[in-house]
């Protein structure tokens, strides 16, 4: 009797048992990271760093940025595994609202560091009114021993939060800023809440002065000692002082770009000569 053999188009499911859990410190890294990207960089990708617990829940504690980097991402994996070796890589993240169309490659790179790992987005766009978070893993559909195509489905996501940092994180979600303040404008904003701390105080001194407000002792002695701490300086050599200050933070912004930017170079170039 001759035996046929037959190639059978097969559909390769995902453990339907697979959870994700995400620690607030790898959201608030994603979130950083994405501020800090390059300005002609729309989106950017990572990876995540955990373990998988006993119950099959893939608890994910850490992450790093890549950009598309193999030898950056090897790096930085060495270096948090000499701080704590029991993280392991889990998967990869990327910002942007849900999947892409290179989402398959990057997978599939990832799918050779670890057995089946986790694809996390956060929608820093904020798409649907805020930062929302999904995590999704790969399932495949092969032709006999040939893949053919890579399917991504959901999977529940629990974001563990304490009352603290429940707080932060729901601020951080419904907020989106473009960029973060650099220095100048930072000092500029302090300098701003401070004179207008400084006006609250006059006008509580006027107010209890000319009898509109009852005085409190309490804040009487406050006030008091605040004066009392600043240092008698003549307006020249604080001028002068903040005016050196200045100079030496520019500097150091100026040192840390050069530093930064051969070091980007420096990657590049030996990038290009691994391919070439």
């Amino acid at each position: 009797m001759a035996s046929s053999n037959q190639t059978v188009l097969q559909f390769t499911p995902s453990p339907t048992s697979l959870t994700a859990k995400v620690h607030p410190l790898v959201m608030f890294n994603i979130c950083d990271c994405f501020v800090r990207r390059p300005d002609q960089a729309e989106r950017v990708i990572g990876t995540l760093l955990g373990s998988v617990l006993p119950d099959g829940t893939v608890d994910i504690r850490n992450c790093y940025a890549v950009a598309l980097d193999i030898d950056y991402h090897h790096n930085m994996l060495s270096s948090h595994l000499k701080v704590n070796p029991k993280e392991v890589i889990v998967g990869w993240f990327s910002t942007g609202f849900g999947v892409t169309g290179g989402s398959a490659l990057i997978h599939e790179f990832y799918a050779r560091e670890v057995p089946n790992p986790v694809h996390l987005t956060v929608d820093t766009g904020f798409s649907s009114g805020e930062a929302s978070i999904k995590a999704f893993v790969s399932v495949s559909l092969s032709l006999g021993d040939q893949q053919l195509a890579a399917q991504f489905q959901e999977i529940p996501l629990d974001l563990r939060l304490i009352e603290a940092e429940s707080v932060g994180f729901d601020v951080l979600k419904t907020t989106m800023v473009d960029k973060l303040p650099n220095d100048l404008e930072g000092m500029e904003t302090s300098m701003e809440r401070l004179l207008a701390l400084i006006d609250d105080i006059y006008k509580y001194v006027d107010d209890v002065v000319e009898g509109r407000v009852a005085p409190d002792n309490n804040i009487g002695r406050f006030i008091s000692d605040t004066v009392a701490s600043i240092p008698k300086i003549s307006p020249a050599a604080f001028d002068r002082l903040v005016n050196d200050s200045l100079q030496d933070q520019l500097l150091l912004l100026y040192l840390s770009s050069i530093t930064r930017t051969q070091l980007s170079l420096a990657e590049k170039l030996n990038t290009a000569a691994q391919i070439l």
